[in-house]
């Protein structure tokens, strides 16, 4: 599995950044229109194991509607896009939400286990805001210099993988406390420290790299550690979803790692939350 896993994210990683630097703002968000359809079908398999393909209409249909409020070529006009900056508003009161869930559980499953249309509307709040907090923020200053919004996107998911890896690396050599037995009994409370302190690490060199001035340094580094924390909370909350529904993996698209949701549980709260820091950072 773990040979899988290695061969698998050597292939998607290189293919990923290529994506996010060399592909022009529509076809990239063509590519993540299909990540989000991809998702959205795994995420059926959450809401009823004999609704995960009919899942696909409703979502597909909000997406399309988004897309024509919203143009891609208009996201940053002197200022964020107003539907967006409401979708992303709307992902930031659902994450809290989702926080009081995952703290709650497996009590505050009575909330929704026996409600399909309830697990439906949660796969919407975290895929939709998901498939434009990475479009807007691929978009930033595009016209002007279209590799600047790239290199936001790679730092988010730099965080995101290094808080992975570094959870990973500190629960194997110093995990003794559970951080969330309930949800997911692998994770523990020293492997989350190790998680924030590589998360920590890459802000301050991405302070100094990408030259952020000292009046935002703090507000930089604050909204790295959101990030970090808001992608746990994106694992967690899918752990907390399959649980219930009595399923290890989302789908079983990628060798070693699942379904395409299992690998961008983290980035659907990430993404989000950054986005929602850089506009206020601005």
């Amino acid at each position: 599995m773990l040979k899988q896993r290695i061969i698998t994210a050597g292939v998607l990683a290189p293919l990923a950044i290529a994506a996010i630097f060399l592909l022009p703002l529509k076809l990239f968000s063509l590519l993540v229109a299909a990540i989000y359809l991809l998702a959205s079908r795994e995420w059926g398999s959450l809401v009823a194991k004999d609704k995960r393909a009919y899942i696909l209409y409703p979502f597909g249909l909000v997406l399309g509607a988004s897309l024509i409020l919203i143009p891609i070529d208009g996201l940053w006009l002197g200022e964020l896009n107003a539907y967006v900056l409401g979708i992303l508003t709307a992902a930031g009161v659902w994450w809290v939400a989702c926080l009081m869930l995952v703290l709650g559980y497996p009590k505050s499953a009575r909330l929704w286990r026996q409600q399909p249309w309830l697990k439906a509307i949660f796969g919407l709040l975290t895929l939709m805001p998901f498939f434009w907090a990475l479009v807007t923020l691929r978009g930033v200053n595009f016209h002007h210099d279209p590799t600047e919004g790239a290199w936001w996107v790679l730092f988010v998911m730099l965080l995101v993988w290094g808080a992975d890896t570094g959870a990973y690396f500190s629960g194997k050599a110093l995990g003794r406390h559970k951080l969330a037995p309930k949800v997911s009994p692998g994770k523990t409370i020293e492997g989350f420290i190790g998680g924030l302190v590589t998360t920590m690490v890459i802000a301050l060199i991405a302070v100094f790299t990408f030259g952020i001035s000292p009046d935002k340094q703090v507000w930089f580094v604050v909204a790295a550690i959101l990030t970090s924390l808001a992608s746990s909370l994106g694992d967690l909350s899918e752990s907390m979803f399959k649980r219930q529904a009595g399923i290890k993996d989302s789908g079983r698209l990628l060798p070693g790692h699942g379904g395409v949701l299992d690998r961008i549980d983290s980035l659907t709260a990430a993404l989000p939350v950054f986005t929602l820091c850089y506009v206020a950072w601005l």
